[in-house]
């Protein structure tokens, strides 16, 4: 019972890691998120914080 329950666990682990890793369900916009000078991911529309990337 405890085995069935593990390995659905893993199997569930699996899917959801897959899913995680398509690039088509937002990918392109968090890698567009991304400060040009210190790689940061930036929130919201204002400049990053470390002063030298655009807005």
């Amino acid at each position: 019972m405890i085995l069935k329950i593990v390995v659905l666990f893993l199997v569930v682990m699996g899917v959801l890691a897959m899913f995680g890793k398509m690039h088509w369900l937002g990918g392109k916009r968090f890698s567009s998120s991304k400060c040009q000078s210190c790689g940061r991911y930036k929130i919201g529309r204002g400049p990053c914080s470390c002063g030298k990337g655009n807005s």
